[in-house]
């Protein structure tokens, strides 16, 4: 009967059948009945008493399995996807011998951790120099809002020189042993003990940082933007410069002056001699020097005529007042009518100068004048009617209202409009009745061009002769249905 070998938590690893030897793992699993098992248990015996002890990995581990490998001297164990070494250090106050490259070692006389590095062995730490400690610690305080805040400390024999941190804050008052040592404000970057807030920043005591900075902010505690800066490649001022009231003079005779006026408000840049001028020039894209405008005793004038700009078309002016320009403008916000300044609008406003919309179209509640021509083809006027009729809906006098649909036994006085040229009483009630012109009517029936359309029933017309005569067809239809037939009203 064959052999099922588990494992430790109880899952199938192998299974050993009679007579057999199963090489699943490092170790040989004997079946029932195999004769000369006694070598076989008795190495499997002594690989377990050496931990598999070799320079070459176990060629089939399975986790759990120890392996001394003998290579490096090192005990390791297969944690399922590859073999780690088990760690640990040697324990002493003297150097351990026969130590492998990475192991380490903990002297107990000095309490330091070494690792070796092959030849030697290579401190750790902590670094000692003299009686206290000395290193960089990283250390966790408080600030003045109790939040825990990381930092950096530089400590030689348990005095803290200097400290790093990533942002600034104020140490809590919690924080004695740093507070004993000169630190109250931490800034971001590199403090200095003795460096406090009463302070501005200067060290009180004789901590320095010792030899050459590119860059400082402040000289004797005062901001680097508050001294004059002189010599070549030093002319720009990193702040304003503070003069008194009379300014500053330039040039050999000190005929050009900034000042400020006597009022002791406004600024003043003025030229002393008389009839001088200031000229205003700058250097072009080009790099050429130009003379743009002149300030003189009358006004200010350009350099050459008709060059150069006053505003962009990117940038102008707000307002300009003047009492009269000379020359040719753009554009105008109002255009004088008589004593009056009129602005331009497209919709019908009164006191306003009238101009074309988007559409090209102009508006007005009233023309007055004589045209020359019309859009459209009829004249019409309002009636009203007791509900709305479709356009060419031939009418007749009577009903609720003042028109209703024609009969054949009306007289039809127009027929609905549908974009009339001229509108009559454009202000009243009703519906636009075309009177005189062409226009679409409803026909029923075939017609021919030239042929007479009388009002039938309901509004719509036929060819059939009756007193009520609506129009003279324009075209020509033989649909028998009813349609929209151009003609010309003859009501």
């Amino acid at each position: 009967m064959a052999y099922a070998i588990d494992r430790y938590n109880n899952t199938l690893l192998t299974t050993v059948e009679d007579g057999t030897v199963d090489q699943t793992t490092d170790l040989k699993f004997i079946g029932k009945n195999y004769a000369g098992y006694g070598e076989i248990q008795n190495e499997n015996f002594l690989f377990l008493l050496e931990n598999f002890s070799g320079a070459n990995q176990p060629s089939r581990p399975i986790s759990g399995q120890v392996w001394f490998d003998s290579g490096t001297s090192k005990l390791k164990f297969y944690d399922g996807t590859q073999w780690r070494t088990t760690g640990g250090a040697e324990v002493g106050s003297t150097q351990p011998t026969g130590l492998a490259n990475g192991d380490f070692w903990w002297d107990t006389g000095n309490d330091q951790l070494y690792v070796y590095n092959g030849t030697n062995f290579v401190l750790i730490g902590p670094q000692n120099a003299g009686e206290g400690v000395t290193q960089m610690q990283s250390l966790e305080v408080l600030d003045t809002t109790s939040a825990t805040r990381g930092i950096i400390a530089a400590v030689i024999e348990d005095e803290t020189i200097y400290v790093i941190s990533p942002t600034q804050f104020d140490l809590n008052a919690s924080q004695t042993a740093l507070k004993a040592q000169g630190f109250d404000r931490i800034v971001k970057g590199i403090t200095l003990r003795n460096t406090k807030l009463a302070t501005a920043g200067v060290t009180s005591e004789a901590d320095r940082f010792h030899g050459t900075a590119t860059n400082a902010e402040k000289l004797g505690g005062i901001s680097a933007a508050n001294y004059v800066q002189t010599g070549a490649g030093n002319t720009v001022f990193a702040s304003a410069v503070e003069t008194p009231d009379s300014g500053i003079l330039v040039g050999d005779s000190q005929d050009f002056q900034f000042k400020i006026d006597d009022n002791g408000f406004d600024g003043v840049i003025q030229n002393i001699t008389n009839n001088g001028t200031i000229k205003l020039k700058v250097t072009s894209g080009a790099g050429v020097l130009t003379h743009v405008g002149t300030v003189t005793a009358t006004g200010v004038v350009p350099a050459t005529d008709n060059t150069f700009t006053l505003g962009s078309a990117s940038l102008g002016w707000s307002n300009v007042y003047a009492a009269n320009f000379t020359g040719e403008a753009s554009k105008s916000a109002t255009l004088r009518v008589g004593s009056d300044f009129r602005s331009a609008s497209s919709s019908a406003t009164n006191n306003t100068v009238a101009v074309r919309d988007a559409t090209g179209n102009i508006a007005a509640n009233l023309f007055q004048g004589t045209a020359t021509q019309a859009r459209y083809a009829d004249l019409a006027e309002k009636y009203t009617t007791a509900e709305e009729l479709p356009a060419g809906t031939a009418v007749a006098v009577g009903g609720e209202a003042e028109v209703r649909p024609a009969r054949a036994s009306d007289y039809s006085i127009g027929v609905v409009s549908t974009d009339p040229a001229y509108m009559m009483n454009s202000e009243a009630e009703g519906q636009y009745i075309g009177l005189k012109g062409r226009l679409p009517v409803r026909v029923k029936g075939p017609v021919s061009k030239g042929q007479a359309v009388y009002a039938w029933e309901d509004g719509v017309s036929t060819t059939i002769a009756s007193t009520a005569l609506v129009g003279i067809a324009l075209e020509s239809n033989s649909d028998e249905g009813e349609k929209l037939i151009e003609c010309v009203l003859k009501v």
